[in-house]
């Protein structure tokens, strides 16, 4: 959008980037070798003698996480491609390495490529998986029928024309929409169009004040009900995969909404305040604000029939997730994938085939399966055991209580997530190290017993979500960046505060509400 001017009230031009401002699509120097480092590290750490205490498959299986970790860093490739490269890895590297059993590989048997298939895609038939692909489907359905337009408009009409009162709509409409849009691109990606919409009605510049403090509210906020919210981002289904498949566990809607959801409310209380003292617009109240929002939605329309259906069906979806376990034993991927049936049924037909295909990204969904089929490969091979050990030595986690261990950990992930662009890729790669290094405390003599794994990991799987300083540290970062509304610089004034806070107050709710809860 390098090309796109806003015309401000007198007829000047304006909106052209700052020159300080790097284009998003610019290629780095990262971006253009990170393919032959991964390459070498690949090599490098396959060439090294196998370490005592861990199975030539598990060595195999670190060096496809080192490569991944490199190609997800820099970006070389794209997500999709990124997949298939680390699924054929793992095929060739596994299928080729000596069996898991002792006794097998002694005898010189290999795992095979049977088996080897099997650990390559079963994260394709993982219910997380399952669950991503179906609310790619939702969201292409809210997005097909402009339901979620509506609900952003008819809550901005809502809030006045004051410029905090405006942040603070905004905030709410990331809130309202993650219960209905279970995608943050898609989410963000609908905000964004209308967040332009009120700059340009306003005659206002691309590089205001103004448009920094909304785009940036945005993109937080949603990062933030992201965490509050089970199925408003897709990274949590891959931490619930490996929940289910490696722990043997589940989570429900509402017991994940009632641990995260004050955690998101507070921090939404947070993130306006910041935003309002850190990034103060240029004027306290925005002229023709109500009249551009009304205008909006008189271009809407009246509701029409589609929206009125998926409105029903997404009401009613709501509420069985929420009575998940407790009114009725449908799980949440069930119930959503049922959901997404009824929109296709005919005399219901809110949207066809064709519509829904084009707006959801298959490769993405690829990406959700080998990332999970990559982090159960570490678990299943003994590699995240063996890296798990080795972390637990280093950092001293053995004699720990359980709360000093989730407060290393979480200031782990938040370290790491700061060389990711994706949440999925963080929760692929670290999530199963996690689990590991919890399995291996609850085994150890000087931490408290009854360690809570699986909500331990929720929580952390919350952490996975913190990525708040730079644009390029998740997609709707990285959408909304595209606008040039706002500065790398204006992203991190907002972003290290809310990092820090967003860290204290997971310690906090450690120590109270979660206690209370059962978790510590």
């Amino acid at each position: 959008m390098s090309d796109r001017k806003v015309t401000a009230k007198g007829g000047k031009e304006v909106g052209n980037p700052p020159k300080d401002v790097k284009k998003p699509d610019q290629p780095s120097l990262m971006k253009r070798f990170g393919f032959p480092i991964a390459l070498i590290v690949l090599i490098a750490v396959l060439m090294l003698p196998t370490p005592e205490g861990l199975l030539p498959a598990g060595h195999r299986m670190l060096a496809v996480l080192l490569f991944a970790v490199v190609i997800w860093i820099t970006e070389a490739v794209t997500y999709p491609v990124s997949a298939t490269i680390i699924a054929s890895l793992m095929l060739l590297l596994l299928g080729t390495s000596p069996a898991l059993e002792k006794a097998a590989a002694a005898a010189g048997k290999q795992i095979g490529f049977g088996q080897a298939i099997s650990m390559t895609f079963n994260g394709l038939s993982a219910g997380g998986t399952i669950l991503v692909g179906a609310a790619m489907f939702l969201a292409a359905a809210m997005t097909t029928t402009g339901l979620d337009k509506r609900i952003a408009l008819t809550i901005l009409s809502k809030v006045g024309s004051k410029t905090n009162r405006i942040v603070a709509g905004m905030i709410f409409v990331g809130f309202v929409l993650a219960f209905f849009v279970p995608s943050t691109t898609a989410r963000v990606g609908c905000i964004i169009p209308i967040v332009l919409g009120i700059i340009s009605a306003f005659g206002l510049p691309l590089q205001s004040r103004f448009s920094a403090l909304l785009m940036v509210a945005t993109i937080h906020a949603a990062s933030i009900w992201n965490i509050g919210i089970k199925t408003a981002a897709a990274q949590n289904m891959v931490a619930l995969g490996f929940i289910e498949k490696e722990l043997g566990g589940s989570i429900t809607w509402l017991h994940w909404f009632i641990v995260a959801a004050p955690y998101a409310a507070v921090m939404s209380v947070v993130l306006f305040f910041l935003c309002i003292k850190l990034l103060p617009a240029e004027m306290s109240e925005v002229e023709g604000g109500d009249a551009t929002v009304k205008k909006a939605m008189a271009e809407l329309g009246p509701m029409r029939m589609p929206e009125k259906k998926l409105l029903a069906i997404s009401v009613l979806l709501l509420l069985c997730w929420v009575t998940e376990k407790t009114v009725h034993p449908i799980s949440t991927t069930a119930s959503t994938v049922i959901a997404i049936t009824l929109m296709f049924l005919p005399g219901i037909a809110i949207m066809t085939w064709k519509q829904a295909q084009d707006r959801v990204s298959w490769g993405t969904l690829v990406l959700f399966g080998i990332g999970i089929s990559m982090g159960s490969a570490l678990l299943k091979t003994k590699a995240a055991m063996w890296l798990a050990n080795k972390l637990v030595a280093v950092l001293g986690l053995a004699t720990m209580e359980v709360f000093a261990v989730f407060a290393i950990l979480a200031a782990f992930l938040i370290v790491v997530h700061l060389g990711f662009a994706s949440a999925t890729a963080v929760a692929s790669s670290m999530i199963p190290i996690m689990i590991a290094v919890l399995k291996s405390l609850n085994l150890s003599e000087g931490v408290v017993d009854g360690l809570n794994i699986i909500d331990v990991t929720m929580l952390l799987q919350f952490v996975v979500s913190f990525g708040f300083i730079l644009p390029v540290n998740s997609p709707q970062g990285i959408l909304a960046y595209a606008t040039e509304t706002f500065t790398a610089k204006d992203c991190m004034k907002i972003g290290i505060p809310v990092t820090i806070i967003g860290y204290i107050l997971l310690l906090v709710f450690a120590k109270t509400y979660w206690t209370v809860l059962g978790i510590f």
